[in-house]
């Protein structure tokens, strides 16, 4: 089965190829090609993602990304003439993307030129994420589908993110297995917008049982830097300091004295998190320096990261630890932005590799790490082995919970 996956949940315009044999615990998958545009640099400005912005620059890149996957999968080819589109297909499309107006004359001026792929479903996320952008991504797959006539599976952005995480490199190359899954598995979900535990008894059979309570941790660290200064994403920027600090400290460089900042329900009975006071408290802790110098210093900065980064990781390896064992876990799975976080992905693997030897611990390749089209794909495959849902039926949900 190929398919085609189409990711615009927030601020990467994604598309993916991809070619699938077999269920669920024999899939065999081929990533045909992929392509993904950031939208970084659109946003940096306004120190996060807006939305306005993110679906017009959806709208403006689709169409482009649409032309190179085709053409990197091999599957792209030009009819001698190009096709007329009949008004009753003309004006059903223009109601489709009646959002999208630059949208739908990009697509009329491109897709009636190409012959239609080879492909057996088309999948695209309709949640979490920002409403305007998950929109222009659903329209774009159902105005696809009308004119291929190939149907539109619907899917979670955070099952997509679990799937990622079980793509080997060899699936970049040929069509390779995937890493096998022992339930009950576990993931820890960690991004910009989720902190999530969830247990997973089988592929659609997934009990949320740890989650944020109020900042998602990628949001703690974008909101810190924020608070330092530091450039947007902030995420990135916090680690490269955190990493200087361990390094300094290892070598005895560090002459700021420490700062201790607290761990946010790292004993509470519960699977929760709150990195919210966590964030607070920095805040204070800059509030209270500025009474002596109202610029923080580059050592200073690189304390406070340090020890943020370790906060936030003692309280990730505590709650996952205790979920591990009150669950019987036989594997666990990271997924989501912050995986690309090398100290935070090191200091789980170190730790649940020396506790609990049996578990299999599986992170996903540094280019799915992000956002991206190829977990988009692989989910949707997974799914459609399943249940297809109608076209008319999907819908952009933000707060898009698992099922």
């Amino acid at each position: 089965m190929k398919i085609l996956g189409i990711e615009t949940s927030c601020d990467e315009t994604a598309l993916a190829l991809l070619e699938g044999s077999g269920s669920f615990n024999e899939a065999k998958i081929r990533v045909m090609d992929s392509a993904l545009i950031s939208q970084i640099d659109v946003h940096r400005e306004y120190g996060g993602v807006f939305p306005s912005l993110a679906k017009r620059e959806h709208i403006k890149n689709l169409i482009p990304l649409l032309e190179k996957v085709l053409k990197g999968g091999k599957m792209l080819q030009y009819k001698i003439r190009g096709e007329k589109i009949d008004d009753k297909t003309l004006e059903k499309l223009r109601e489709i993307m009646n959002r999208e107006p630059d949208l739908f004359e990009a697509f009329v001026d491109f897709v009636p030129k190409i012959k239609k792929p080879a492909i057996e479903a088309i999948t695209v996320t309709t949640g979490p994420g920002l409403e305007p952008a998950l929109w222009v991504g659903i329209n774009f797959a159902k105005a696809l589908s009308e004119f291929w006539k190939i149907p539109v599976v619907a899917t979670n952005h955070m099952e997509g993110h679990i799937a990622a995480s079980l793509i080997s490199e060899k699936s970049f190359k040929a069509k390779a297995s995937l890493k096998k899954i022992k339930f009950p598995a576990m993931a820890l979900l960690i991004s910009g917008g989720h902190t999530q535990l969830v247990l997973i008894k089988d592929w659609k059979k997934y009990q949320v049982i740890g989650e944020t309570r109020d900042d998602a941790v990628g949001e703690a660290y974008d909101k810190v830097a924020r608070m330092m200064g530091l450039t947007y994403p902030g995420g990135p920027e916090i680690a490269r300091l955190a990493e200087l600090g361990r390094i300094e400290k290892k070598l005895g460089k560090l002459k700021t004295d420490p700062f201790k900042l607290p761990r946010p329900m790292l004993n509470s009975d519960d699977l929760d998190f709150s990195f919210s006071g966590l964030k607070t408290s920095v805040l204070y802790l800059i509030k209270k320096k500025s009474l002596t110098n109202p610029v923080l210093s580059d050592e200073e900065k690189i304390s406070i990261a340090t020890e943020f980064e370790s906060a936030v990781t003692e309280v990730l390896i505590k709650k996952t630890k205790k979920a591990i064992e009150t669950n019987n876990i036989k594997t666990l799975i990271l997924g989501g932005g912050v995986t690309a976080n090398t100290f935070i992905c090191q200091s789980l693997d170190k730790t649940i590799t020396k506790e609990f030897p049996d578990i299999k611990i599986y992170l996903p390749e540094k280019n799915l790490s992000t956002d991206n089209a190829v977990m988009i794909a692989l989910a949707g495959y997974f799914n459609r082995l399943q249940k297809t849902k109608q076209v008319q039926n999907i819908k952009a949900d933000g707060n898009l919970h698992f099922v």
